[in-house]
């Protein structure tokens, strides 16, 4: 059960403690955070919200600590967390529950993302060990007019504090793909989890702290983002901000000043359907990539793009397995569970409502109780409805009808996000060809959009032109490294004259 066991002391009576220093603590602010049960929508737990003091402090240990930290050998730091990977799955069970509660995630998919973040954990540990110890060896004579009288040595160095800044919908799995490789590559860590989600995030960090990391290293803030955001995100403490989130981010990018910043901003995923596909496949495909989760994942289906010679047989089938999908408290494990709050629920709504006065066509009857809003399908979708490029983060799927490819990659590539596509035909030189035109980080063919595995590059090349990286492969290569360079001059020109290898 969560705040009981091993978990017992980072609670305090039913508040939940900031950690820093290597202790669990008690803001001096005395003011917390209640977090809302989305399926109740009542107060479920309690946080502390910290002080921009109790901030500055946080920063200036993680600076220390930091420094002692870089000089731990490799294997040492893999060491640790390949601990706090083990203890993280050991106990999932009351971290899955806190999941549960908080985002209304449902029971087996809870546990699915704390023990898909234990294998993270292992797995930067692993690779990290083997690419930072890495280096490079450069010779003067490579480049026109140099002679053979310098070396360069080239490595990988830690960049110092790494701010990271999960979303709500995988406040376990989306930290500690942001922990993970900035630890093994040698920064420190202060981790503002959102509000919802920010006890399961709490109760990892224990598991870091249970593993036996040194005191400072690893740091969890939680608190009104009124209060503290803008003063984490602008703090000169901070050598790095990886965010993930929505419109937020931009804000971060304008405030952040010169610092490297690794950011997930959000998708509307276009699914393209050829008239040759298999409309089995793309219908289950389609279903489970628009409405797991509610669809509250950046990866989700966003838009169906469908050629009109096979639209009334796809949405038949779609609608046929929408039919099927489950509604209720994710307790239950219920495929449809309350989306993360009234303003999400109210901002989905509004979408659905512009798409009825504009004349979509309703696949079911729109239907909502509190934050719990049932599957939709929205056919005759057209480009004036907001629901055709705005990304609603809830259980509702648009279905555009297209005359062309080129209509379909037309209005792919029109949109503000550029994070993942998916492409549904028979004829592989169609899927390559459409892929290579689809303005997207990634493209699946004849499969979901998805995250994963956790290892796979992920990252939105639109964003990239607003100085934004979101790419969760290898970061400790390149978004938490900076590289350093030891050039030498040898100013002799060798021996005189060559001799014989053997006498």
């Amino acid at each position: 059960m969560a705040g009981t066991g091993v978990f017992a002391e980072i609670l305090d009576g039913d508040v939940y403690k900031y950690y820093a220093e290597g202790e669990w603590k008690k803001s001096s602010s005395g003011k917390t955070v209640s977090i809302i049960n989305p399926t109740t929508r009542k107060p479920q737990y309690k946080v502390q919200a910290c002080t921009q003091e109790e901030v500055n402090k946080v920063m200036d240990t993680a600076k220390g600590a930091q420094k002692s930290w870089a000089k731990t050998p490799l294997w040492k730091r893999a060491e640790l967390l390949h601990r706090a990977a083990a203890i993280l799955k050991e106990h999932k069970a009351p971290i899955a529950e806190c999941l549960v509660k908080e985002i209304a995630k449902p029971a087996k998919d809870s546990v699915t993302e704390v023990v898909r973040s234990g294998d993270l954990i292992s797995y930067c540990a692993e690779d990290g060990v083997r690419i930072l110890g890495e280096g490079k060896f450069l010779v003067s004579d490579s480049f026109p007019g140099n002679e053979r009288n310098k070396y360069c040595l080239s490595s990988k160095v830690p960049l110092g504090v790494v701010l990271a800044i999960p979303p709500f919908n995988y406040p376990v799995n989306l930290a500690v793909s942001k922990v993970a490789p900035a630890l093994i590559a040698g920064n420190a860590i202060v981790l503002k989890p959102p509000t919802q989600g920010a006890v399961a995030a709490l109760h990892m960090v224990h598991c870091f702290h249970l593993a036996g990391f040194p005191k400072g290293l690893i740091n969890c803030v939680t608190g009104k983002g009124s209060e503290i955001g803008d003063f984490l995100t602008m703090h000169p403490g901070v050598n790095c901000i990886s965010f993930t989130g929505g419109d937020t981010g931009i804000a971060i990018s304008k405030k952040a000043g010169m610092i490297p910043l690794q950011m997930e901003l959000g998708g509307k995923d276009a699914c393209i359907v050829l008239a040759d596909a298999d409309l089995d496949l793309a219908a289950a495909n389609i279903v489970k990539g628009g409405f797991s989760y509610s669809g509250q994942r950046c990866t989700a289906v966003k838009v169906v793009l469908v050629m009109e010679s096979v639209a009334d047989t796809l949405v038949g089938k779609v609608n046929a397995k929408v039919s099927k999908l489950t509604v209720g408290p994710p307790e239950e494990d219920c495929d449809i569970t309350s989306v993360v709050s009234e303003s999400s629920a109210n901002f989905i709504e509004g979408l659905v409502m512009d798409a009825k006065e504009k004349g979509a066509t309703f696949c079911q009857e729109y239907k909502r109780e509190g934050n719990l809003i049932w599957p939709l399908l929205l056919d005759h979708v057209r480009p004036d409805m907001r629901i055709a490029w705005e990304e609603p983060f809830g259980p509702v799927l648009p279905v555009i009808r297209i005359t062309s490819v080129e209509e379909g990659i037309h209005h792919c590539n029109a949109s503000n996000f550029g994070l993942q596509g998916s492409v549904f035909t028979k004829d592989i030189n169609k899927a390559m060809l459409i892929s290579d035109a689809m303005e997207t980080g990634t493209v699946q063919i004849n499969s979901a959009p998805a995250r994963g595995p956790d290892h796979f590059p992920f990252q939105d090349p639109l964003l990239q032109q607003i100085f934004m990286v979101i790419d969760l492969c290898w970061p400790y290569r390149s978004h938490y490294t900076l590289p350093k360079n030891i050039i030498n001059f040898r100013d002799d020109n060798g021996p005189s004259e060559a001799k014989p290898r053997y006498a």
